[in-house]
């Protein structure tokens, strides 16, 4: 992944490794709230999309102040998403993405009123990824520690 020209094609490729997202709010007060979710489609083409529940404090904050922001990493790349998040109306959408692990949170399944799909639309996004993984990742700081030089990993900000 690393050293690809195309920013969009290396970040494409990085999101379709991340299963877990953190998704950053704006409460009341204006503070930054930070929810776990799931990414439940692994295709990006500048959204994700999250099964939430109606209720959940994301859902009420965004329909406060739809700014959000998403956060993935692993361990040897890291993504940032800034863009808007919404609960949108889409019950094919919904039944398209619903699998087994999401009945773990939701065992009405996905016709129940409390299920909802969280869309999130991405502005920007910046990305760092350490080639070669966890191991190449150990080797790269213990030569920079060893040699003083800089450690390079490939970072990029992207417009979307």
């Amino acid at each position: 992944m690393a050293g690809d020209t195309d920013p969009h094609k290396t970040l494409t490729d990085l999101l379709a490794h991340f299963r877990f997202a953190m998704l950053t709010t704006v409460d009341g007060d204006g503070k930054l709230v930070a929810h776990p979710l799931t990414v439940q489609e692994r295709e990006f083409d500048g959204d994700l999309w999250f099964i939430v529940g109606t209720d959940a404090s994301a859902v009420r904050q965004l329909h406060a102040n739809p700014n959000a922001g998403v956060t993935l990493s692993s361990d040897s790349s890291w993504v940032s998403l800034a863009g808007t998040a919404a609960l949108v109306e889409d019950r094919a959408k919904l039944d398209e993405l619903w699998n087994g692990a999401v009945d773990a949170w939701f065992p009405d399944g996905p016709s129940d009123p409390r299920v909802g799909l969280l869309k999130f639309s991405a502005d920007s996004a910046e990305y760092w990824d350490s080639p070669g993984g966890r191991i190449a990742t150990a080797i790269a700081l213990v030569k920079s520690k060893v040699t003083g030089e800089t450690y390079e990993g490939d970072n990029a900000k992207v417009d979307l």
